[in-house]
């Protein structure tokens, strides 16, 4: 039986208001079956100085993914028996359609569609409801990739699979995962709360940090499937304490949804029924993140070792980070810290597979690699490779190879020159995604770039464009509908012979490759 280090989970717990700042959070832990530790601190509202406490419901976000998939189990059993329903949901789809499973997996190939929002002229505080999203999805025609071949996030997959379900039982999908879900687990006051407009028992989510402080972050989605859940700290610790009671039932709902997934050639995947499978620091976890503007969260369980954390934030932190501190202070289980010193590690990159940019950016901690929404750290390591959770990088002669353990992905880009500046005249105009539906424009003024979306959501807000290399460029966007917003938006110019601009593919991590032709 593995023993906890009471002494040093005790202090990890005590410092994570200090290193976690901000309005308030929740945090515990299940050790064999028993919660051993329950905490909770700061505010639901700051302004009106209500408490957060462990019986505070939050947001769960993402969390919910995992719940919406052992429902759809329970519901229908084997998911292939749903695989003709798809073609319900994307009528315009010209690729290979995704099974079931490949959208439990995250494996669709779908392009992500709160990302697409923003390409659709959403801005980020608008309201977005249930109607809105079936017909957003129903314009998808092509994916990003094959479906089953690789692994890229997408809410979209399980907004599917919650409608699926509700339109396969002829039922409630709130009330299905009250009787079926949270009732036998023990789940009090868990439920389905899916318009982010009217949070339950008065918590506030806050945007800021603190440097710049806290403000009320305003949330205007309609989840449903894909995060649509809200719990308490407690309804969660009762959650992995059935998934310890349950470990010895093969059909258990959480042994079925945590077991062995791959992808269509048959490797092995590390995702698949909205939960993550990973390895940290010699224990093998399942679980799962989830943000929301000013909401963040982490799951996770250790199921050889019987321990399981639950992190809750009411503003934006890495909630993983602190839920695995506090599973290395609980196993007593310490980092290594054998790196060295990067050097030469500056660059700008192309992967012209997936029509992305990465930049890669040296300090005396390590690198940051800027590619997925959010910048990704490494260490480097005496063998000169570069090394972060899931991914490694490493030189081949002038090219950068980078492995993304998992989403099955292994990129060779090829390196850029950088360019100081470019004014943009010679890529402004209006442009025509027939892909979506929708438009883009870019506009010259006074020596800098900007780019606005319009679609099916009107015109969203203008935002910057940045000249990286030659016909290659970069919209930042660090706010959308959803958190976190899709990051940075690659670029890429094409031309005809003579230099006359032809088209542009404009894509990020969450929706690659969108082709954008010139209107006449």
């Amino acid at each position: 039986m593995t023993s906890i280090d009471t002494t040093a989970l005790e202090r990890m717990l005590n410092l994570l208001p200090v290193r976690y700042k901000g309005p308030g959070g929740v945090a515990g832990v299940v050790k064999d079956g028993k919660v051993i530790a329950r905490r909770a601190w700061g505010f639901a509202d700051m302004y009106r100085k209500v408490q957060l406490t462990a019986e505070t419901r939050m947001p769960i976000c993402s969390l919910s993914k995992q719940f919406t998939c052992a429902l759809l189990l329970d519901q229908f059993g084997d998911p292939a028996v749903l695989d003709h329903r798809v073609s319900t949901y994307l009528p315009h789809y010209r690729d290979r359609l995704p099974s079931v499973a490949e959208l439990c997996h995250n494996q669709s190939g779908l392009r992500d569609y709160w990302a697409l929002t923003v390409l659709q002229g959403a801005k980020p505080e608008a309201e977005f409801t249930r109607e809105h999203a079936l017909p957003l999805l129903a314009r998808s025609k092509t994916g990003h990739f094959p479906a089953g071949e690789l692994y890229s996030y997408n809410n979209g997959n399980f907004r599917i699979l919650g409608e699926m379900i509700e339109d396969g039982t002829g039922r409630s999908f709130g009330e299905l995962l009250r009787e079926r879900i949270f009732a036998p687990a023990g789940m009090k006051t868990a439920e389905l709360a899916p318009d982010t407009r009217y949070p339950p028992d008065g918590v506030v989510g806050y945007e800021g940090n603190d440097d710049v402080g806290f403000l009320p972050a305003e949330n205007g989605v309609y989840w449903f499937g894909d995060a649509g859940i809200v719990a308490s700290l407690d309804d969660l610790l009762a959650w992995e304490c059935h998934i310890d009671e349950t470990r010895g039932e093969p059909d258990s709902l959480y042994n079925r949804i945590s077991g062995p997934v791959t992808y269509r050639n048959g490797t092995p995947a590390s995702y698949g029924f909205g939960l993550r499978r990973d390895t940290w620091r010699g224990a093998r976890i399942t679980g799962h993140g989830g943000g929301l503007r000013g909401f963040s969260s982490f799951r996770l369980h250790a199921a050889e070792e019987r321990i399981s954390v639950v992190v809750m934030f009411n503003h934006d932190a890495s909630s993983f980070t602190a839920a695995t501190a506090i599973l290395d202070a609980a196993l007593g289980r310490e980092a290594s810290n054998e790196t060295v010193r990067p050097e030469g590690w500056d660059g700008l990159w192309l992967d012209d597979d997936q029509g992305l940019i990465l930049r890669t950016v040296q300090d005396t901690a390590g690198i940051k690699l800027h590619y997925a929404p959010s910048a990704a750290r490494l260490t480097v390591s005496a063998d000169g490779v570069a090394r972060g959770h899931a991914l490694a990088l490493k030189k081949q002669g002038e090219m950068l190879v980078m492995r993304r353990e998992s989403e099955n992905l292994e990129v060779t880009a090829r390196p850029l020159a950088p360019v100081e500046w470019a004014d943009g005249v010679g890529i402004a105009g209006r442009y025509w995604s027939e892909e979506l539906e929708a438009h883009l424009d870019i506009e010259a003024r006074g020596g800098a770039a900007y780019a606005s979306f319009e679609g099916m959501f009107g015109t969203g807000p203008v935002e910057r464009m940045y000249a990286l290399a030659v016909d290659v460029w970069v919209i930042t966007t660090r706010r959308s509908m959803d958190a976190a917003p899709p990051g940075d938006w690659t670029v890429q110019v094409h031309r005809d012979a003579d230099g006359t601009v032809s088209g542009l593919t404009v894509g990020c991590w969450l929706a690659r490759k969108i082709a954008y032709l010139p209107c006449g």
